[in-house]
C-alpha cells in the first residue's frame, strides 16, 4: 500500500445539519452519511449538529482528530445558510484546535448546498413527491391543556450579529445538549434556555445572560457554559471569571488564562 493511498484512507467527510430532537432526523443524517460513504469509499464519513443534537460539531471533529484523519471536509446541509456561518465556523474550529494539544488535520468547508448545479433537479423531484395536507380541524388537540412548568431560571444566548460571528450557535448547541443530558429543566430550581435578539454588549461576544439575576457573561466558551451550569444554575454562585456587571462605563473582554498548545 502506497503512502498516497494511506493518506486517502485518513480523509474524512463531515456532514453538518442544524438540529435533531427525535430519532427520525438522526436516521435521515445516518442515511445521508451512508450515501456519501458509497460515493466516497476512500473517506471516513460522519455527521454532526451545530445547534442541538449529538454528536455536536465539536464532538465529531475531536473524534476525527483522535482517529488521525489528515483532512476533513465539512459539508453544511443547511438551508438557508446565513452569511455568518462560515465565519463563526472558522473561529470556533480555530479555538478548539488551540485548546487541543494533538496534531490537527486540515479543515475545509465545502460550497453552500444551494449553489450545487444539481439543485434544480432535486427541487423538481421534491415537487413531484408532494402529498396533500389533511386540513380537518383536530378536535382532540383543541381540548388538550398544557402544564405550566415550575422553573425559576432562564438562560438567554444572544443571536445578534457579533455573537453569531463569534460562534454563538456552537455555544447554543453545547448548552442545549447539556440541558438534555443533565435534565436541567427539572434539576435544581429548573432552567429553560432560549435564543434572543441582541442583548447589548456586542464587544463582549459571544454573550449569555442568566436570570433571575440578569447576570451577563461575555467571551463565553463551552468550558464557560459548563461552569455556568455547575456553579450558577445549580450552585447559585455567579461565575466571576466570565461575568460582566453594569458599571456605567464601556467594558472590554478580559484576557482568560486559557492553556494554548502548539499545533505542529
Amino acid at each position: 500500500m502506497t503512502k498516497e493511498i494511506e493518506l486517502d484512507e485518513r480523509r474524512a467527510v463531515l456532514l453538518i445539519a442544524k438540529s435533531a430532537f427525535a430519532a427520525a432526523p438522526h436516521a435521515d443524517m445516518a442515511r445521508l452519511a451512508g450515501v456519501m460513504a458509497e460515493h466516497r469509499p476512500d473517506a471516513v464519513v460522519r455527521y454532526a449538529f451545530i445547534e442541538q443534537g449529538t454528536p455536536s460539531l465539536k464532538e465529531a471533529l475531536l473524534a476525527l482528530v483522535g482517529e488521525g484523519c489528515s483532512h476533513v471536509s465539512i459539508v453544511p446541509l443547511v438551508l438557508p445558510m446565513e452569511p455568518s456561518v462560515p465565519t463563526w465556523l472558522q473561529k470556533v474550529v480555530r479555538r478548539w484546535r488551540n485548546e487541543d494539544h494533538r496534531p490537527w488535520p486540515e479543515i475545509a468547508l465545502t460550497a453552500h448546498i444551494a449553489a450545487s448545479p444539481v439543485m434544480a433537479a432535486l427541487l423538481g423531484d421534491l415537487v413531484a413527491s408532494a402529498t396533500s395536507f389533511d386540513l380537518a380541524v383536530d378536535q382532540k388537540s383543541l381540548a388538550e391543556g398544557s402544564l405550566v412548568p415550575d422553573q425559576k431560571r432562564r438562560v438567554l444566548v444572544c443571536q445578534g450579529g457579533p455573537c453569531n460571528g463569534a460562534g454563538a450557535d456552537a455555544l447554543w448547541c453545547h448548552l442545549r445538549n447539556e440541558q438534555q443530558r443533565l435534565k436541567l429543566r427539572t434539576t435544581g430550581e429548573g432552567t429553560m434556555t432560549a435564543k434572543s435578539t441582541c442583548l447589548g454588549p456586542c464587544n463582549l461576544a459571544p454573550v449569555v445572560q442568566v436570570f433571575p439575576e440578569g447576570t451577563y457573561y461575555g467571551g463565553v466558551t463551552e468550558a464557560a457554559v459548563d461552569r455556568i451550569i455547575t456553579e450558577h444554575l445549580l450552585g447559585g454562585t455567579v461565575v466571576e471569571d466570565f461575568a460582566y456587571h453594569p458599571t456605567g462605563r464601556k467594558q472590554r473582554l478580559r484576557p482568560l488564562q486559557t492553556p494554548r498548545f502548539p499545533n505542529p
